[in-house]
């Protein structure tokens, strides 16, 4: 693999990271907000802890429009500066609303990295090794959750302010991946199909010969002549990835894995364990997270997308009817955190290694950052009702029924990879598009 191209790819799914350690940071802080400022269940849910969601949501339904118009790179500048002003701000609040705006800053930062940041990596990285590259981004996002665990462990004796410094330290990391993402090249399928040919080359030459920069030029021009250029994702001819990009995305949050990663101490609490169990369980999460995580991005270029899924759906299945079974049985001790672990392992493995890949491989490279937007909306949208209602649902209904609605739905899931699902290991992007419009 070109050293250059790794190089690039690291950099930019260090977006990730700022996504998982902004996602789950706020996790340490959610039950001493709730009593600062004295919030219901439903305001503190749909408001306080959700409002990053939404602004996710946001993020990902216009992160397609700077992507698209001022390019890769740009975009992946400004989540850096999104989520530097989002920890900022979040660290010095006084209210409730003003904390929740400065949330909302960096849900658009997620939303955006969400199409930036793959996209990006899909269009650098040769076929063979695609699946691994865009995975570092999923790496990121896991080991930015495991350092938010972390960090919050650590941080969560230092006073009453202690709530503060785990929102605020995110400034650091933020800082340091914009001052990298100065360094790295434009997408050079962008700039082909800005018509910037020259300063395509220029990015190219830089790790391929010369016989290799004129073949990838004359395919990607290729594919952007036969393609006319106002084309949307919703006309029938792109109606199989768009419905890909949809099922897998939907699938995604109706795992409860956002619900899961939110309200971690909560639901360990839930169980039975005390406050301290709780958080070093949630550091527990964060560690098979992440090692599962390897596991994927080491895999999914040689097993296949599909295979992947195949893993993590079995193992949504079981681990979720097991956790539902330890809520309506009443087992105590330390069967719900290892339920759980082997949740988090099955969604490392599969979803989470999948998803970002899968859907910036589907969509032609016209419509790439429109189809990302698609399917990272869709995941963003289900990502803020679901985590917005948990306290709520526990309350009225109970955890065990939670957890049995989520192992139901994984079991559509796995109906879905059987049925739908194709494979995308190992071919172009430009070839895969075809085979889709096709079917």
């Amino acid at each position: 693999m070109n050293k250059k191209i790794m190089s690039w790819s690291i950099i930019a799914a260090f977006a990730g990271f700022l996504f998982g350690f902004d996602t789950v940071v706020i996790s340490g802080a959610d039950k001493t907000l709730q009593a600062l400022w004295h919030s219901s269940d439903f305001f503190h849910g749909s408001v306080v802890m959700a409002m990053a969601l939404w602004g996710t949501v946001i993020g990902a339904i216009f992160g397609g429009i700077p992507t698209n118009k001022l390019g890769r790179k740009k975009t992946l500048l400004l989540i850096g500066f999104l989520f530097a002003a989002s920890a900022l701000g979040t660290a010095l609040a006084n209210g409730p609303w003003f904390f929740a705006f400065f949330r909302f800053l960096g849900g658009l930062g997620i939303g955006a990295s969400t199409i930036a940041a793959p996209g990006y990596i899909s269009e650098i990285a040769p076929a063979k090794d695609r699946g691994r590259l865009v995975g570092f981004y999923q790496f990121n996002i896991v080991l930015g959750i495991l350092c938010a665990f972390l960090s919050n462990y650590l941080l969560s004796d230092i006073g009453e302010n202690s709530w503060r410094w785990m929102l605020g330290i995110q400034v650091f990391p933020s800082l340091v991946y914009s001052f990298l993402v100065f360094n790295i090249p434009e997408s050079p399928r962008w700039l082909l199909s800005e018509s910037k040919i020259e300063e395509a080359k220029v990015v190219l030459q830089k790790v391929f010969s010369k016989d290799e920069i004129n073949q990838f030029i004359e395919e990607v021009n290729n594919d952007n002549i036969a393609t006319p250029s106002n084309e949307n994702i919703f006309m029938k001819k792109y109606r199989v990835p768009l419905m890909l990009a949809f099922l897998m995305a939907s699938f995604n949050q109706l795992s409860g894995i956002n619900a899961f990663l939110y309200y971690a101490p909560r639901i360990f609490g839930e169980a039975g364990l005390g406050a301290d169990v709780a958080l070093l369980s949630s550091i527990g999460i964060g560690f098979i997270n992440l090692i599962f995580t390897m596991v994927g991005v080491f895999l999914i270029d040689r097993l296949g997308r599909k295979m992947l899924m195949y893993i993590g759906s079995i193992g949504y299945i079981i681990s979720l009817s097991l956790v539902s079974m330890a809520f309506f049985f009443h087992w105590t001790g330390m069967f719900v955190p290892i339920f759980l672990f082997l949740f988090i392992a099955s969604h490392a493995i599969g979803q989470g290694a999948v998803i970002w890949v899968f859907i910036s491989e589907i969509f032609p490279n016209h419509l790439r950052s429109s189809g990302q937007s698609f399917g990272s909306t869709t995941h963003w949208v289900l990502a803020a009702i679901i985590p917005s209602l948990i306290p709520f649902l526990f309350t009225t209904i109970g955890a065990g029924v939670v957890f049995l609605f989520f192992a139901v739905m994984m079991g559509f899931q796995l109906l879905f990879v059987f049925v739908m699902m194709p494979e995308t290991k190992g071919i172009s992007l430009e070839k895969l598009s075809k085979i889709l419009i096709k079917k």
